[in-house]
């Protein structure tokens, strides 16, 4: 048989087309144009090929037998209302399968507030639970035993009271701290760039995480000090590339942060550990694990460690949040599976598959056991298990892992070049490119260029409405205000006091470890957020001025005609009112995801609209005022932490006591359809769940403009 060329593919698929095969070719939004055909060329140049599991550069895993030898980690991401709720949550989980425990914390929590502080009213208990000292710390792990089961903890902003916490539970247990095994996220980096759940500005956020990788590296072998985090950037609407790079980048600044404390690497590398994302792109996500294995280890190598151990990449990976959809939610059950299909191929150490109602609202028990057993389901009746890495040698596979690699590599090295992911951070580079990476998406999204099946296409005109899981949050909160005030009775207000003070001082100094300093407060129990006030006072608080970026949205629109009429609608009112219409976009609570709400400024921005951005974690009264104060004609809330009905019907009665009742309310986000008809009745004029498209909000928003206009 005459062996055939890619020419000889090209006129046979040109013969069937009746156009050129290049037509095919797919532009992603990383850069890399995929091909429709792949061959033995595509991989020419590639380092990495020939290599084995388990040694340098660990492109096919950091294990040689992998899942061969040892299935990963099934590590359910979970914790709402209170520490007894999610303790019971959490056993029945491990009962099931589960293999290791990941604890979801309350917004409060995350910023370092008590759940009796006045500005987390709305935030108490919702998603995640909420932990106020180390009273609720054990609570949340009574019954299960700390020396064999390993924890994780998604935690930034107030990573140091809850690490002494667990520290001290587990102690008041009988686990010593060599014993406790898991993982702390620490990453504060990302938080500036996409979550925002910061509390201290940038520089002594980096102090802080190097005391704890100090304090776990000669305290605790068995405990990851950091993970650090693109999950958050992928979900803020980076692309694999940007979710690469400023990982890894921030990866590198840690590790020279630990440097600079003095640590050797080989005394705290091998316990770094990764979170990515994993989306719907299926090979490219798979790839970009093994790329990003690759490149840490290129990294690592300038530290010159004699470890092998300090040169793997171990990542956990959680299916995508973003791309769950409330539209058809049980499609979100096909989206997860795909996905941690994706991240098994890729080779990851542990996964958490997301539920499909988490488009709407928390998981209910039905829907985690459908998560849950996904991942179950791929161990044992798959086959995924039997052999190691098996895309390798994928021309495709191997070409992607190629491309990512490459082109993150030219991100990171931009990163350098500006001084370090903290100095490009303070800068605002990542940031910017990742809100407009998202912007991008919406339009896309919006005009049909990316299907989303159930969305923009193939949409059912019933949708059937499913069972949630709601939180009272007044409930919660009531119960956490009276544990705090029997904890305060009870304790000893001059050893508290003591400990409170030594925290303010090795802050100020820089002397000592900030995490053996909260461990002694834990002990005496301070409470979260008096350990976080002390530092407060050492270190002042972090407040990031919003920005909004233009000519994104608008540009993808630039020649349809849905933008135009638009635009004329858009001029017809300003005329009218003899100036733009001004739309403020509110962030309220302590909800600092904010995708959507950046989103919608930009393209609000573009259509027309003279759009103010709203600081982050306003409370509804300070967000009446700004709108008073700067004449607002509509205030857009985002929302996306089920704050919502509380925080809606509170801003709605501020901007009557302030006699500004004729400022529209929006309110848009992960909002259940059940709590629509609330919300409307307290006065919000219209709701954009999840899905809505940008125009379709655009217009309904001048709709109402007009309405009121009509009616004056």
């Amino acid at each position: 048989m005459t062996k055939k060329t890619l020419g000889d593919w090209r006129v046979l698929a040109e013969r069937e087309l009746r156009a050129s095969p290049d037509t095919l070719v797919w532009n992603t939004p990383e850069g890399i144009d995929v091909k429709p055909l792949y061959t033995e060329a595509d991989v020419e140049g590639a380092e990495h090929l020939g290599s084995l599991p388990g040694f340098a550069p660990f492109t096919r895993g950091p294990r040689a037998t992998m899942y061969a030898g040892r299935p990963w980690t099934i590590r359910q991401y979970a914790g709402f209302s209170t520490a007894e709720a999610s303790n019971a949550f959490y056993r029945k989980a491990l009962g099931a399968g589960q293999q290791g425990i990941s604890v979801a914390f309350d917004l409060a929590t995350h910023r370092g507030y008590d759940s009796d502080h006045p500005r987390v009213v709305g935030d108490v208990g919702k998603a995640g639970v909420a932990i106020d000292s180390v009273e609720d710390m054990k609570i949340l792990f009574d019954g299960i035993p700390l020396e064999k089961v390993s924890v994780s903890m998604t935690m930034n902003g107030a990573v140091i009271p809850i690490l002494a916490s667990f520290i001290v539970a587990g102690e008041e247990q009988g686990v010593s701290h060599s014993e406790l095994s898991g993982t702390i996220q620490n990453d504060i980096l990302k938080e500036f760039m996409v979550r925002n759940t910061y509390i201290y500005p940038p520089e002594p956020s980096m102090r802080i995480v190097a005391d704890i990788i100090e304090y776990t590296a000669s305290e605790m072998p068995k405990f990851n000090s950091i993970s650090i985090s693109g999950y958050h950037m992928q979900e803020a609407g980076a692309t694999l590339v940007q979710e690469l790079a400023f990982t890894l980048a921030d990866g590198r600044e840690y590790v020279r942060a630990a440097i600079a404390k003095g640590l050797d690497v080989d005394d705290f590398a091998g316990r770094l550990s990764f979170f990515f994302a994993i989306g719907m792109n299926f090979f490219m996500e798979a790839a970009k694990l093994r790329a990003a294995r690759l490149l840490w280890t290129r990294i690592m190598e300038e530290f010159e460690p004699k470890k092998a151990s300090s040169l793997m990449l171990r990542t956990h990976c959680q299916t995508s949040g973003v791309s769950l959809q409330e539209q058809d939610p049980y499609n979100n059950i096909i989206r997860t599976a795909f996905e941690a299909m994706s991240a098994v191929l890729g080779g990851t150490q542990s996964l958490h598959t997301n539920s499909f109602d988490e488009a709407i609202a928390l998981p209910t028990e039905f829907s985690a056991r459908i998560a849950r057993n996904t991942q179950l389901i791929l161990q044992h009746e798959t086959g995924v298990t039997k052999v190691v890495d098996p895309l390798a040698g994928s021309y495709y596979v191997e070409s992607l892992t190629k491309e990512l690699a490459a082109k993150a590599w030219a991100l990171i090295e931009e990163v350098e070049r500006l001084g370090g992911m903290t100095k490009a951070v303070n800068e605002g580079l990542p940031k910017r490119l990742i809100e407009e990476a998202a912007t991008r998406r919406q339009a896309a999204v919006d005009k049909g260029d990316e299907v989303i099946v159930g969305v923009n296409k193939y949409r059912l005109e019933s949708e059937e409405e499913i069972e949630i899981l709601a939180i009272d949050n007044a409930a919660v909160r009531a119960a956490q205000i009276k544990r705090i005030e029997e904890t305060k009775r009870r304790r000893d207000s001059v050893a508290v006091s003591a400990t409170l003070e030594a925290i303010v001082e090795v802050a100020r100094s820089g002397q000592g470890n900030l995490l053996a300093a909260a461990v002694e407060a834990a002990r005496a129990r301070a409470t979260v957020g008096e350990i976080s006030d002390a530092m407060r006072r050492a270190f002042g608080d972090h407040a990031a001025t919003p920005e909004v970026i233009k000519d994104v949205y608008g540009k993808a629109y630039r020649d349809e005609p849905e933008l135009a009429v638009l635009k004329d609608r858009m001029a017809d009112i300003s005329k009218t009112l003899g100036h733009k219409p001004k739309i403020m976009i509110a962030k309220l609570g302590q909800d600092g995801h904010d995708r959507g709400a950046k989103v919608i400024a930009s393209a609000f921005g573009d259509i027309g609209f003279d759009v103010l951005a709203g600081p982050l974690f306003q409370t509804p009264r300070e967000a009446a005022e700004l709108a008073v104060t700067t004449k607002v004609h509509v205030i857009g809330m985002s929302s996306l932490a089920a704050g919502h009905k509380t925080l809606a019907p509170q801003l709605v009665n501020e901007l009557k006591s302030q006699g500004a009742d004729d400022v529209i309310v929006v309110v848009g986000g992960v909002i259940p359809r059940q709590d629509y008809e609330f919300l409307m009745n307290h006065g919000v004029a219209a709701v954009f769940g999840p899905g809505t498209n940008v125009l379709d909000a655009a217009n309904s928003v001048l709709d109402l403009l007009e309405g009121k206009r009509r009616n004056r």
